[in-house]
């Protein structure tokens, strides 16, 4: 299982927090989506490699942004 970590601003709410795990919960193969509006931290994990555009794509359709974490 591979685990990605990302950095999304634009966060506030709980609410935040729940359109990012909504819609990147929905990538194929994403097992579990652990987002902090607090931290501005969202943690991908996957059965299998995840391409970093497909996770920003929907970190973007929740109507925020993001940037993998170094």
């Amino acid at each position: 299982m591979a685990a990605h970590e990302y950095e999304v601003t634009g966060m506030t709410c709980g609410h935040c927090e729940m359109s990012v795990r909504e819609e990147v919960g929905g990538i194929p193969g994403v097992t579990d989506v652990q987002v902090s509006a607090q931290t501005g931290k969202l943690v991908v994990s996957a059965t299998a490699e995840l391409e970093d555009a497909t996770v920003l794509g929907a970190v973007e359709e929740a109507g925020y942004a993001a940037v993998r974490a170094r």
